[in-house]
């Protein structure tokens, strides 16, 4: 047994950062009133830190990038089946990267139509004066409504599907999102994390923020 690095700092600190945006953000936006200012700030930082996980996802660690949990619908079906590969549970496993993909589609969905938003009273989406006003009324409709609904249904059945892991499967994947390690007889690629790693998610994140606050600008 040996303890394998699966998860970047980076990818760490952008999962956790993005639990506490996104959970405050569901709170500003069911309080409103004042509270849009710092939900509206939030949603700029979600937009900064989505950039960056796509980014990631090409030059991130191992484990990290998409080429390591795009499956094909076959091992997919056989997955389900039972008939899973060991290194499946070290990173994503297929299940587990079908939720990542639907959350990843679905906030961005949702921080998309959130800068195409007018609620014609005190707050407007710095995009929606370039889009038509048919545009803008079905982003808004969405981003308060149905986006909202789904995104919480989404973040409840992933936390269910982490209760699970724990409890029936005795995959603690919590620990492993914190501490970026695994334990595991495979031998396996370990996800890049040294120093020169962290530089590079550090000047991406530095872009990433700075093209979320030109949006924020306009």
């Amino acid at each position: 047994m040996a303890r394998l690095r699966i998860w970047d700092l980076p990818t760490r600190l952008f999962h956790w950062l993005l639990v506490l945006a996104v959970v405050g953000l569901v709170i500003t936006g069911n309080l409103g009133g004042e509270w849009m200012t710092l939900h509206f700030r939030l949603g700029y930082a979600v937009l900064a830190f989505l950039l960056f996980r796509l980014a990631w996802g090409f030059v991130g660690g191992h484990w990290s990038r998409f080429a390591q949990f795009i499956y094909s619908p076959l091992t997919l079906v056989s997955y389900l089946r039972g008939q899973s590969r060991p290194e499946h549970e070290l990173g994503h496993s297929p299940t587990a990267a079908l939720s990542v993909f639907a959350l990843l589609l679905v906030l961005c969905l949702q921080v998309v139509s959130g800068l195409l938003s007018d609620d014609e009273i005190a707050f407007t989406g710095p995009l929606s004066r370039f889009a038509p006003s048919d545009w803008v009324s079905l982003a808004t409709a969405y981003h308060a409504e149905w986006g909202k609904l789904v995104l919480i249904g989404l973040v409840v059945l992933h936390l269910l599907a982490i209760g699970y892991y724990k409890w029936v499967k005795k995959t603690p994947l919590v620990a492993a999102m914190i501490t970026g390690d695994k334990t595991t007889t495979l031998l396996q690629p370990a996800s890049a994390d040294g120093f020169a790693h962290r530089i590079l998610a550090l000047v991406l994140a530095i872009g990433c923020v700075g093209i979320a606050a030109f949006i924020a600008s306009l």
